[in-house]
């Protein structure tokens, strides 16, 4: 199994219905200084605890800078048994681009 790319346009109404968990793959201060309102931080230091505590068959979207390494990172969660698992095309530099709906960790 392989994970899939979802466009921008597509995710957008499923990050909003929170109907998908978002992950955010980039390093803490870029993710401190805005991502996509409700996305989790993941790293080395918590994937293990994220994949413990979160259903195989949640939908994830992974996220990143320009949507290339999250494509790795989703296809690492499927191999793991995730069920659903999305790498959004272009990244958080494309989201925020037409986003008036971002975050900053407070």
């Amino acid at each position: 199994m392989s994970y899939k790319r979802i466009q921008i346009a597509t995710a957008r109404p499923q990050i909003e219905q929170k109907t998908a968990t978002v992950i955010d793959i980039r390093d803490p201060q870029s993710y401190e200084s805005g991502h996509i309102c409700n996305a989790v931080h993941i790293s080395n230091d918590n994937i293990q605890e994220f994949m413990q505590t979160t259903s195989k068959d949640t939908p994830i979207i992974v996220c990143c800078y320009h949507g290339n390494s999250s494509q790795s990172a989703a296809q690492f969660l499927v191999d793991q048994g995730f069920q659903d698992v999305a790498s959004l095309d272009g990244g958080f530099e494309m989201w925020k681009l037409g986003a008036a709906d971002l975050c900053s960790a407070e």
